[in-house]
């Protein structure tokens, strides 16, 4: 089991602030000297000059994981890269062992935080499907280093993914942090068990505190992921976010109104009325 009981250097930075809410001044191209590929740790867009501060996280986020690329990166995907030019600096990272192929506790403290992820599915005819799947945060469980695993909430009924994964249990999620411009990008395969056939999962993964009807328990085996490039991803805050980072701001604004108050409260108690003398010490004027 990964211990997620402290955010790793992935998204190991202060609590959002009215300050950070700014982009950073001069954000970092995705492309750079050796390659087209993001420098995917200059992911700090949005906090302090001072808090861009986690080199590890740099390294680590500005190369494509092996395994990843072996999944990804088809011979016509490879072909477009030479064309575009940037074969060579991939194909210089995708020698050695694998890498990338388990979720170390940057990525589960990263997934433990967010409310929402999307997941690709292909259908028998070959078509691909993107649902969006929601819930409180830490709703997508690891379970372990290879392993999510989520309760699936009764929506629409359509069952389009579930029934895709019938005939091709390969899926691809997208996991967003838009607030901090990061983005985890997971391939899998889904096996998907009845809520009834298997209680004891669907308790494992059910949040009590979550009112939902759930269906069924879903297990992800993770085949590979990458951190991905921050470029051209708009900020966006959810409203306990700016809750977060607006609470400096309102109590300064309180204070500001009880101080206001108090100086109008004098002001008024010291005004004479027209053609009222002020009174002098003794009673006399």
């Amino acid at each position: 089991m990964i211990n997620l009981s402290r955010r790793a250097s992935t998204v190991d930075r202060p609590a959002t602030s009215a300050e950070s809410l700014r982009p950073f001044a001069n954000p970092r191209s995705c492309t750079g000297a050796d390659g087209h590929h993001a420098r995917a740790a200059q992911t700090s867009l949005l906090l302090r000059e001072d808090e861009f501060t986690v080199p590890a996280l740099k390294e680590a986020r500005g190369v494509m994981g092996h395994k990843y690329s072996e999944i990804a990166f088809t011979e016509a995907v490879k072909r477009v890269q030479q064309m575009m030019g940037s074969r060579a600096p991939y194909a210089r990272r995708e020698g050695g062992p694998d890498t990338n192929d388990w979720l170390g506790p940057n990525e589960g403290a990263f997934i433990a935080a967010r409310d929402s992820f999307y997941i690709a599915s292909v259908s028998e005819t070959g078509w691909p499907y993107v649902q969006f799947r929601g819930g409180p945060p830490g709703f997508l469980r690891v379970l372990d280093e290879r392993t999510l695993g989520y309760a699936d909430f009764r929506g629409n009924k359509q069952y389009i993914t579930t029934g895709n994964v019938i005939g091709n249990d390969r899926v691809s999620l997208f996991l967003m942090d838009y607030a901090h411009r990061e983005r985890l990008k997971i391939l899998g395969r889904m096996v998907i068990t009845e809520a009834k056939d298997n209680p004891e999962l669907v308790e494992q993964l059910t949040m009590k505190e979550y009112e939902a009807r759930v269906e069924r328990a879903v297990l992800i085996t993770v085949a590979a992921f990458d951190w991905n490039c921050p470029q051209h991803i708009t900020p966006r805050f959810t409203q306990d976010e700016l809750v977060e980072a607006l609470a400096p701001i309102r109590q300064e604004m309180a204070l500001l109104r009880a101080e206001n108050g108090c100086l109008r409260r004098q002001a008024a108690g010291g005004q004479r009325k027209p053609g009222q003398r002020r009174k002098r010490p003794g009673g006399a004027t």
